[in-house]
């Protein structure tokens, strides 16, 4: 197991005033590709008036929408919620109210807005190393209580078969452990989601919708897990966790399977084009998924700050040294981070 530690305000993408303040560049002269966001948004529709008029309506149908999306069962238990991060900081909760606090191991590196929240409930928390995430020895799992894996990983891409993480959550199952796997990248790794397996004991899945949909201000993502966990949920959250907009909105979303089949083929092109990009230019094989790229590097903040003197923000990781790199949103932004790499690796 690896120490955790982690900031009082973890870091994101998309700190674009503070690259602003930085490096001296305009906003408006800026391209982020910060963020794992996809950057062709999907068109939003006409808002009914009576939708921002209105309380949100728990019973509008929006639950099995997302549930028939998703793939999971009939009998799990769907829970909409404003972006998986609200998920996150509501489950340490959860879970020290049914079994108090206990040990929780999180992916590293990883989206440490999860460690983070643990950890400030009172959670002791520790970090699984990839080469652990794929050891075959599982006696590790029996000295924590909760195990929350991203599956595929961000940053790194890292995406584990259902085998070894059903095997994961059964073997915590056993001492009324937990897996929360989040699945905000899901999407091109077909095969990889759990969300059929949900319904049983200690399965949490995590589903973002802002990322695939490219709408992240929405703020909009579900939880699915059996009953009792998200009656655990609701008392937490309280009423109307997302609002009647983004309800309204996540409906359209999810129904429109053209627009979703469409829009994964573009950003399985754009993808491969981004990994061909980064080879072509000398900074050799990357990984990831959809929507960025993971390129771990040994000057890796020396190619983020030439990146950003030609205002190009893409995020940092020091440890270990490696870039994420977002898409562009056209093809003058293609051409303009192909010149910039190739200056900045020079």
């Amino acid at each position: 197991m690896i120490p955790f530690h982690s900031p009082e305000s973890p870091e994101h993408g998309g700190r674009l005033e503070a690259a602003v303040r930085k490096w001296g560049i305009p906003r408006d002269q800026w391209l982020d590709l910060s963020t794992g966001i996809n950057p062709v948004p999907y068109p939003i529709p006409e808002i009914p008036l009576e939708v921002w008029q209105r309380l949100p309506e728990p019973d509008d149908g929006l639950e099995n929408i997302i549930r028939n999306w998703a793939g999971a069962p009939a009998d799990a238990a769907c829970l909409p919620v404003a972006g998986s991060q609200q998920a996150i900081m509501a489950l340490p909760a959860v879970r020290a109210r049914l079994h108090g606090l206990g040990r929780v191991a999180v992916p590293m590196p990883g989206y440490r807005e999860h460690g983070h929240a643990w950890q400030r409930a009172g959670f002791e928390v520790v970090g699984i190393s990839a080469e652990q995430a794929l050891a075959d020895d599982l006696g590790w799992l029996d000295s924590v209580d909760v195990v929350v894996w991203i599956n595929p990983n961000n940053p790194t891409g890292q995406a584990l078969l259902p085998e070894r993480l059903l095997a994961w959550r059964q073997r915590l199952a056993r001492r009324g452990g937990w897996l929360v796997v989040d699945e905000a990248f899901v999407e091109g790794f077909e095969g990889h989601s759990l969300v059929t397996m949900v319904g049983g004991d200690g399965l949490v899945v995590l589903k973002s919708v802002g990322k695939f949909f490219g709408l992240a201000g929405l703020r909009a993502g579900a939880v699915l897990t059996n009953k009792a966990l998200a009656q655990g949920f609701l008392a937490e959250l309280g009423p109307w966790p997302v609002s009647g907009p983004a309800r309204f909105l996540m409906t359209q979303m999810l129904e429109d399977q053209q627009w979703q089949a469409q829009t994964q083929n573009t950003l399985t092109l754009f993808s491969e084009r981004m990994q061909s990009l980064l080879s072509d230019v000398g900074l050799g094989s990357s990984s990831g998924t959809l929507l960025f790229q993971y390129l771990e590097h040994p000057k890796a903040i020396e190619l983020h700050s030439g990146l950003c003197r030609q205002g190009i923000l893409v995020r940092l990781f020091e440890h270990p040294c490696a870039l994420r790199v977002g898409l562009p949103a056209n093809e003058s932004e293609w051409l303009r981070l192909g010149q910039a790499l190739r200056n900045a690796v020079g």
